[in-house]
């Protein structure tokens, strides 16, 4: 009974590390369907426009623009839950161990500078950022530059899908800021269980909602590893005075984004080998 039911805890456990994942899936994918759904049926709003040349274009931008951001956001997501950030299968190093190597009681090894053990995933982190808790993976040396993409688009196509919403938000208040209007755009949930609104209002006014909140949301996080990275810093250095690795800005994003850092971003296909190897890295002392 007790092995069925360790059993039965780790596939339950297996199962929670990826259910972030699964959620976050199923809000990109339900955002971009609503959106889609905005650019091809509902727009443009003007009957005598639907069946014009200029219409046919607007909509093929709008889409490519679309389904641009979604393929990088999907992309750079699987490259960074499938990139390996952690000690595993990398070799360390001799005897001779520099300033700030440390022992890793858990790992039962020495690690380098800014890598420090992440009792998520159970292993020591080369530049370890953080955990995280989104896709259920570190964030490190080797994957920074696909979590920092990542944010950037999900950042850009929230922005999208905000801008595309507004006429959502216009039809909601179109009477005016009324007791109806505002709880159907701050609960929906309420208004659509006591039958105020229809299902069909309520994903519209859902998924508005959930474009601005997330907007918010990702656009705090990536303008804070955005100044992390300009000052060539972790999340877990950001509380300290000193940046010992901080060589300008220039060379800080080289150091995490690679040698192509430029044109990176565009597509995570594009190779931009790193300046480093996670283990030594360049001090201002």
């Amino acid at each position: 009974m007790a092995r069925f039911m360790s059993r039965l805890w780790c596939k339950v456990e297996s199962s929670g590390r990826h259910l972030p994942i699964v959620l976050n899936a199923v809000l990109v994918f339900s955002i971009t369907a609503e959106v889609s759904y905005l650019v091809l049926v509902e727009a443009p709003l003007e009957p005598e426009q639907k069946k014009t040349e200029w219409s046919t274009m607007w909509k093929a931008m709008h889409l490519f623009a679309q389904y641009f951001m979604l393929g990088n956001i999907t992309w750079n997501a699987s490259l960074f839950v499938k990139t390996n950030p952690s000690i595993r299968g990398v070799f360390l190093g001799g005897d001779a161990l520099g300033q700030g190597w440390r022992y890793c009681y858990n790992c039962e090894t020495h690690t380098p500078p800014r890598c420090s053990h992440c009792y998520d995933c159970n292993v020591c982190v080369l530049r370890r950022d953080h955990h995280c808790v989104f896709f259920g993976e570190c964030v490190g040396f080797h994957n920074y530059r696909y979590f920092l993409t990542c944010l950037l688009f999900m950042w850009a196509g929230l922005l999208y899908a905000v801008v595309m919403n507004a006429e959502v938000f216009i039809v909601i208040l179109k009477e005016g800021v009324t007791f109806h209007s505002i709880m159907l755009l701050l609960v929906p949930w309420i208004m659509l269980v006591s039958g105020q609104v229809t299902a069909r209002a309520f994903a519209f006014a859902f998924i508005a909602d959930t474009c601005v909140l997330g907007f918010l949301l990702v656009a705090a996080f990536l303008f804070f590893h955005v100044a992390l990275m300009l000052r060539g810093q972790t999340t877990r250095e950001w509380y300290s005075t000193r940046q010992p690795y901080n060589l300008g800005a220039l060379a800080n994003i080289r150091e995490c984004l690679g040698k192509y850092w430029y044109i990176c971003w565009l597509c995570p296909l594009i190779p931009s080998p790193l300046p480093g190897d996670g283990i030594n890295f360049k001090g201002v002392h």
